[in-house]
């Protein structure tokens, strides 16, 4: 009997835990497409300065999206603020392009 109990609470705090500890955004190499976000809309730039919230519109265009609309609001340095007609580049989840972060810059090796 114990031992069904002490099973049931860790399959309790699996099922609380699991969801908190996955991150959010495309998840695997197979899973994702390189695109491009074309921006339609930018809030105002804000007078304050370093991160602030910007909320964008625009449009993703990739390998298997012809054109999907996006609208978020995203952490951005002030310094950094997007602007209306800059393209960007994204990857996004084939299954739901909704689910797309800015695509990492590639790194260039160091030359020695």
């Amino acid at each position: 009997m114990e031992f069904l109990i002490i099973l049931l609470l860790v399959g309790a705090i699996a099922l609380i835990v699991v969801p908190l500890v996955r991150k959010s955004g495309p998840r695997g190499a197979d899973d994702t497409a390189r695109g491009e976000l074309l921006l339609t809309g930018v809030s105002p730039r804000p007078d304050a300065t370093g991160e602030q919230y910007v909320t964008v519109t625009g449009v993703i265009k990739g390998p298997t999206v012809a054109e999907h609309v996006i609208y978020q609001q995203l952490a951005v340095d002030v310094d950094a603020w997007p602007t209306i007609g800059q393209l960007i580049p994204v990857d996004y989840s084939i299954k739901n392009p909704d689910n797309w972060r800015f695509a990492a810059e590639p790194v260039e090796p160091p030359q020695a």
